[in-house]
């Protein structure tokens, strides 16, 4: 979340930086609790002052020997005055942090300005698209013979679930642990195999909730009818990696700390019917091999631009035409400071589609997480915290069924997955 000082001390820029990204503050919304808190708070103060002088006033009578009853009757009435007004401050200290919890990051000086995606920035352009001489088909069609099946994951488990059978199910597992191997072995990594199911105060500490609980999968422990804990499944691992941080405070030369886990991950994306319902561009399970790095806070803008060029990387290994573009104000995710998108060619499609989002969350989840760092001084600051895929796992798999395709209706494997293969260099229909 946003420092809730910055709100105080200048709400007025607050606001203006939000509106960039089309949030409306509610200032006289804030203005109201934070005058409630200082009210309640300020009389907190008197009746504790009052109280300390009754007091010293009542010993000074004991002290000699005179009644002090009618004083000790104020101080209990000043102590049930005191009980009812912790409990009226406690409620708006709660009131002012479910406000400033659905309040987004504010955008980073770098983010450019937009309303929409169409404002967003293209950076670069890496590969050539491949020019085919016969009809080029989706990677729905081109699975299918192949062993990409949607109509069993229908009868499984319903619609926007896949299932993969024989040499792409192998091609699949191929391409998340040769992202995996770049990442450690090349990159600086540790590999970690995180809990697909994570607790309320996991969510919240990067941001799904409470504002995107609609779009998660929620589970309770004894069952839905139980009184159970309410967990949830990961949306992305950058939810269980980034909250190995969480109320820590981290020594300073264990700085950067670098996370990669392959998962499954599940969004349930309430509203989006309609749309890339087709294939595997939106499932509601898929995978992803994600990146998280905990960073001292003048490293993370530097450390982002590395995550972004980590992430190309793996395209370039597979011979994938992309594209960076650097997401304007209105477009940036709710956590985000500053975010690139890299988009890879899907010739199907006859255009680019998002594979990786990389994001710099400066300190937004760290305040809620309390996630810190000992600084030279030995005083504590907080972290920041970045995390992109690198790469979603189902849609590489698309991209390379797409531009790899052949006119027989095989697809050749890039080089970079023939370890990986076993010996397989070409997917050929069954």
């Amino acid at each position: 979340m946003i420092d809730i000082q910055l709100l105080r001390k200048d709400i007025a820029t607050v606001a203006a930086r939000l509106a960039q990204r089309k949030f409306i503050l509610d200032v006289d919304g804030f203005n109201a609790l934070e005058s409630q808190r200082k009210i309640i708070q300020t009389r907190t103060e008197e009746l504790q002052g009052l109280r300390n002088s009754l007091s010293k006033q009542i010993g000074m009578l004991k002290g000699k020997g005179e009644d002090a009853s009618a004083l000790m009757d104020q101080v209990n009435t000043i102590a049930d005055e005191l009980k009812d007004s912790a409990v009226r401050l406690e409620q708006v200290q709660i009131d002012l942090v479910r406000f400033v919890e659905v309040i987004p990051n504010m955008p980073h000086e770098s983010t450019p300005s937009g309303a929409s995606e169409a404002d967003n920035l293209e950076v670069r352009r890496v590969g050539t698209p491949r020019q085919f001489d016969f009809e080029v088909r989706d990677h729905v069609d081109v699975g299918a013979a192949l062993g990409l099946d949607f109509d069993t994951a229908v009868k499984l488990t319903g619609s926007r679930f896949t299932l993969l059978k024989g040499g792409i199910a192998r091609l699949h597992r191929a391409l998340a642990q040769f992202m995996l191997d770049t990442h450690t072995m090349e990159h600086g990594y540790t590999e970690c195999y995180t809990p697909y199911i994570v607790n309320a105060e996991s969510m919240r500490g990067t941001g799904q909730l409470p504002k995107f609980e609609a779009d998660l999968f929620a589970v309770k422990k004894g069952g839905q009818d139980s009184e159970g804990e309410t967990l949830y499944l990961i949306p992305t691992s950058e939810v269980s990696l980034t909250n190995i941080v969480r109320d820590e405070i981290v020594a300073l030369d264990s700085l950067p700390m670098k996370f990669t886990a392959h998962t499954p991950c599940f969004r349930s994306e309430a509203g989006s019917y309609g749309r890339d319902t087709r294939g595997m561009i939106r499932q509601h399970q898929f995978d992803k091999v994600e990146l998280v790095q905990i960073v001292h806070p003048d490293e993370s803008h530097a450390v982002l631009e590395k995550m972004v060029q980590e992430a190309e990387y793996i395209l370039q290994k597979l011979d994938l035409p992309y594209q960076v573009m650097a997401l304007c104000t209105g477009d940036i995710g709710f956590s985000s400071a500053k975010t690139y998108d890299i988009n890879v060619w899907l010739p199907a499609q006859n255009t680019y589609r998002e594979i990786s989002s990389l994001s710099n969350m400066e300190s937004f989840q760290a305040r809620r997480m309390q996630a810190r760092f000992r600084n030279a001084q030995g005083k504590t600051e907080l972290l920041h915290t970045l995390n992109g895929s690198g790469l979603a796992v189902g849609r590489t798999l698309v991209a390379i069924l797409e531009n790899h395709q052949q006119a027989d209706g095989s697809v050749t494997i890039p080089a970079a997955l023939h370890p990986y293969m076993g010996g397989l260099t070409s997917l050929k229909a069954n």
